[in-house]
């Protein structure tokens, strides 16, 4: 498999960590959304929502949306990432969705430069909105994990994780205080530790930059 991944992206790191916790090898294929790679036409052919991640099966078959991406590797290998009972199920996925859906959409890339180019938003004033909605989501998803299991809903690492984790990624990149979310650092400490989840990191990734 091939995956077109940019390292600091949130989403290409949920599914990098997925693919490593999984043992399902993959080729990396970076793509500089800095640069603007995104807006190659090859891969807008590839990818039409020019984002990350986009994911090449063997056979070719294109798979695109990290969230899509993730619940078609839940099907096709093990470890399983969501439970089989039906109510843990949505909960997990209402926590992973709050993330990714919540929060992550507004602290993407692509908005923090239009309100920039079209709003005259200053770095700071990016800053300030980045800060804003990562608290604001991560308050919720604070009341939404366990209390007293080592991951977020238990003891191996499943959907919220790594939505969550990649998503402290991003809010220690905007100066976010995590002393308020002590269930959500917890989650990142064990994430960390774990070595395919680790492998995972954008500081360990081939196209990590300063």
């Amino acid at each position: 498999m091939k995956l077109y991944s940019y390292w600091r992206s949130t989403t290409s790191y949920r599914v990098r960590a997925a693919l490593h916790l999984k043992g399902l090898a993959f080729e990396t294929i970076p793509v500089d959304l800095i640069a603007g790679a995104q807006r190659d036409p090859d891969y807008v052919t590839l990818n039409p929502g020019r984002g990350v991640p986009t994911l090449v099966l063997d056979d070719g078959t294109v798979l695109t949306q990290s969230m899509a991406i993730l619940d078609y590797l839940d099907q096709i290998a093990t470890p399983r990432l969501l439970p089989d009972d039906p109510v843990q199920r949505a909960r997990v996925m209402a926590a992973a969705h709050a993330v990714a859906l919540d929060v992550h959409p507004v602290n993407n890339l692509r908005v923090v430069q239009h309100l920039q180019a079209a709003h005259g938003a200053s770095q700071n004033d990016a800053k300030a909105w980045m800060q804003h909605w990562i608290a604001e989501g991560f308050a919720a998803v604070e009341t939404m994990v366990e209390t007293d299991t080592k991951f977020a809903f238990g003891d191996t690492p499943d959907l919220a994780d790594l939505c969550i984790v990649a998503q402290t990624y991003n809010a220690h990149r905007w100066g976010i205080d995590m002393a308020p979310y002590p269930r959500l650092a917890r989650v990142e400490a064990a994430c960390l530790a774990n070595p395919a989840i680790n492998a995972a990191r954008p500081e360990n990734q081939p196209d990590a930059t300063q």
